[in-house]
């Protein structure tokens, strides 16, 4: 059969929310152990970060565990600890041994100094049940050799404090330089001991966590507290020293060196596989406070930061600056915490929580190039993040979203792609697209306006985009796309050389055709809001709609015809089961990044990425066999196992019933899918968190709305608030939402149709006037100020026939977006 590719040129009463801060921090509200549960054996795996950590900060401090998977060093169970490290990922895949976890501190006591047990598998210890206690800023403790542990942080600096049992005279501290997470020292490193100033330096080398690059950072511990810091002023150094392994062979066998203040190691290339670090003593109280600072930059920067963000090492100063700064996150959306569902207060704060946790702020610690720009790390990764994070930034917190716009911006200046997902400072791997394309599509279309204010060249933006568009780079695997087989062929063709000889990972071809649509459409979308010329709006449009090329209408799967496949250069298809990758999969076929993924999708079934047309889903719906068919596989989809709730993927097709009019079953869906897959246990997270990507999207089903890519429209569920404020601190402005006729019943997984419970939205209506859609709301309403009332009934028939009032979500094929 000849197939010809598709290539259209399209033409061109108010109730003010009570707020309850004043009496009840919001603070009170995160739970940090959502989603720490282990990933092993099935486990939920939601590799949720709870250690001390301010908004955004490059240091996030807290205790690492002896079993693996571990990706933030912690897990919520009896595993041994084995040391309180500086940084972690929050929320990642990735290695399972976890990302970071460099220069951790022990305590010890009870033994001589020259025989202490320094070496990781000798000084593990287990936690007393039930001691681990945290909350934002702040992490606790208690060993069960009785030692207490305390931390509290800055943006890259901090303390931790050791309390030993009151009999201890002179405790000691570890300070462990070869083992991070991965246990992956491979030398180019240090440590210094400062015996006057009870000062130790560290550096090292060590591997990424997702990529194949080294990356080296810097510490500084200062253990020399001023003496208004009574507590701790009269701890002394007593005795010093390091500690190194006899031999690689035989690691755990170590000779620790009193009095030596020194340790140097050459670049390796690989782990030394050794254990080394320094071994203090301290005699005048059995309470050891520690103040340390990190860097990518240097040692000296490191001490700097320290005496910069923690000069006078007051405790309270440093934990209730954090507290404040996440009260200020945690404002930005308010409700009345007493009035509402106690479960869904707590679900949305802690998720808000940990929206805000990364991107890392590294501004002033970029190794690479000097810049007058932000520096944000921990890109890992923008196929998790561009769908949800972002968005929910954009909303509430845009001055911090300009931040690392500005980042993803001066990636492109300085490397001449749109970073993907960097990760320890080093590019990582590509997963789908260049998915950092929708995120400055969106900040374009949202604050073009707004953009000079907050500081963000439009002009070099929109050419980041251009050039990631339409450039190819040596190796599209670790950044950029595969634009000359896009460009060329309309579509990712299966086993294809490209003749100009750059190469990737020549795999997940239907996934990334999409996702490479996405992007364009994110051009495209910039191009309008920052008036560019009307022949690259056509151009990036037509683009946009390539995603058709890889839709096979032959492909029969549960009776449901059409599917994404991949294809070959000569036009033929290449048959996948759609049910390949999905939940259903009995075969075991690998969707993950890897030369055997041999079915064309990332971490996704054709049956879920089926649904992935966000910019046009009016041509899903023709595609799939119109409406009716669409609602009726939509909900097959579901009721069928294909959904997989934490795989970003899915994140949208819950609210996909709003493209065929039927918000009915958004509303429906939303609470199946929040009160079925999300808990406030520490399995609470279907999957890991993705950089905050599962809390975003918890926080938007909490609320109701949902956000289309690189778009100023938010597809409208049915809020599991009865009220709620957003607030815009770069627009100065508050907007309210009311759900009236809210039903408390409303509130669960499954709402019985014969209870007349109100849930089915009726009218939407803006400052008083009534909105052109039921289904949707605009972006400059969301964030407008006023008050926003969405009205909810019960009738379900009714509901049914209303439909969307007139005014469908928009799509390319109808000539939406203008």
């Amino acid at each position: 059969m000849r197939v010809v590719l598709i290539n259209r040129i399209f033409a061109l009463c108010v109730v003010c929310v009570t707020t309850v801060h004043a009496q009840t921090s919001l603070t009170s509200f995160v739970n940090l152990f959502i989603g720490t549960a282990s990933g092993a054996n099935g486990g939920s795996g939601g590799n949720a970060f709870p250690g001390a950590a301010i908004p955004h900060a490059m240091v996030k401090v807290g205790i690492d565990v002896d079993t693996a998977p571990r990706q933030a060093g912690y897990i919520h169970d009896n595993s041994s600890v084995t040391g309180i490290s500086l940084m972690h990922d929050e929320g990642t895949g990735g290695n399972t041994n976890g990302g970071y976890g460099i220069f951790p501190l022990f305590p010890l006591f009870n033994c001589a100094f020259t025989s202490c047990p320094v070496a990781l598998d000798a000084r593990k210890t287990l936690r007393v049940a039930g001691t681990d206690v945290a909350s934002p800023g702040y992490f606790t403790t208690i060993f069960t050799n009785g030692i207490k542990l305390e931390t509290t942080s800055t943006r890259r600096a901090g303390l931790i404090r050791f309390t030993y049992p009151s009999s201890t005279s002179q405790p000691l501290v570890v300070i462990d330089l070869a083992n991070d997470l991965q246990r992956s020292f491979q030398g180019a490193g240090s440590l210094d001991i400062n015996s006057n100033l009870a000062r130790v330096t560290l550096s090292g080398t060590y591997l990424q966590s997702y990529g194949t690059d080294n990356y080296t950072a810097f510490a500084c511990y200062d253990f020399t507290p001023p003496s208004q810091v009574s507590a701790n002023a009269n701890q002394s150094l007593v005795n010093f020293g390091t500690y190194t392994s006899v031999s690689s062979q035989n690691k755990a066998n170590v000779t620790i060196s009193a009095n030596s203040t020194s340790l140097s190691f050459p670049f390796a290339g690989k782990s030394l596989g050794i254990e080394t670090g320094a071994l203090l003593q301290f005699s005048g109280s059995n309470t050891v406070l520690a103040r340390f600072g990190v860097s990518f930059i240097s040692t000296d920067q490191a001490c700097a930061n320290a005496e910069a963000e923690v000069p006078d090492w007051n405790w309270n100063s440093v934990q209730q600056a954090s507290r404040r700064a996440w009260e200020d996150v945690l404002t930005r959306i308010e409700t009345n915490t007493a009035a509402e569902n106690a479960t869904v207060v707590e679900l949305l704060y802690s998720s808000l929580y940990r929206s805000h946790l990364v991107p890392a702020n590294m501004t002033g610690e970029n190794p690479y190039w000097t810049s007058a720009f932000p520096f944000y790390d921990a890109f890992f990764c923008s196929w998790d993040t561009f769908r949800t994070v972002h968005p929910l930034l954009s909303i509430i917190s845009p001055v911090e979203w300009a931040q690392i716009v500005n980042a993803y911006v001066d990636g492109w200046r300085n490397t001449g792609y749109i970073p993907e997902c960097r990760a320890n400072t080093k590019k990582g791997y590509v997963q789908g697209g260049s998915d950092g394309m929708p995120i400055l599509g969106d900040f374009a279309v949202k604050y073009a306006n707004q953009a000079s204010q907050l500081g963000v060249p439009t002009d070099d933006l929109y050419q980041a985009l251009v050039d990631t568009a339409e450039n190819t780079p040596p190796n599209w695997y670790m950044v950029g796309r595969q634009n000359t087989a896009w460009k060329t062929f309309g579509y990712i063709p299966t086993g294809w050389t490209d003749p100009s000889g750059s190469t990737g990972l020549p795999t997940r071809e239907a996934s990334r055709a999409v996702e490479y649509a996405v992007g364009d459409f994110a051009v495209r979308q910039a191009a309008i809001a920052l008036k560019k010329p009307d022949g690259d709006v056509t151009k990036y449009t037509n683009r946009s709609m390539n995603f058709e090329n890889h839709w096979n209408p032959n492909i029969t799967s549960d009776g449901f015809s059409g599917f994404l496949q991949r294809r070959f250069a000569n036009g033929t298809f290449a048959f996948s089961d759609p049910v390949a990758c999905s939940p259903r999969d009995t075969v075991g076929h690998s969707c993950a990044r890897g030369t055997d993924n041999n079915v064309g999708f990332y971490e996704s079934s054709s049956w879920e990425y089926s649904f992935f047309f966000p910019h046009s889903m009016s041509t899903l719906i023709d595609l799939m066999g119109g409406v009716t068919t669409f609602v009726n596989r939509t909900n097959h989809y579901f009721d069928a196992g294909y959904f997989l709730a934490g795989n970003e993927p899915s994140f949208a097709i819950a609210y996909a019933f709003n493209y065929a009019g039927r918000p009915d079953q958004t509303a429906l869906r939303v609470r199946n899918v929040v009160f079925k897959n999300f808990n406030t246990g520490i399995g609470g997270i279907p999957g890991n968190d993705d950089s905050g990507a599962m809390a975003a999207l918890l926080v938007f089903h909490i609320l109701g709305l949902y956000p289309v890519p690189a778009s100023k429209q938010l597809l409208l569920g049915s809020p599991l608030l009865s009220s709620f404020s957003l607030r815009n601190d770069a627009l100065g402005t508050v907007t309210h939402f009311t759900v009236k006729n809210f039903d408390p019943r409303s509130v669960q997984q499954s709402p019985p149709a014969d209870q007349g419970i109100r849930l089915y939205v009726s009218q939407v209506t803006v400052n008083g006037k009534k909105a052109e859609s039921i289904c949707w709301l605009s972006w400059n309403d969301v964030v407008g100020g006023g008050d926003i009332e969405i009205t909810v009934d019960s009738d379900a028939a009714a509901a049914q026939e209303r439909g969307c009032a007139g005014s469908l979500p928009d799509s390319l094929a109808t000539c939406g977006f203008a």
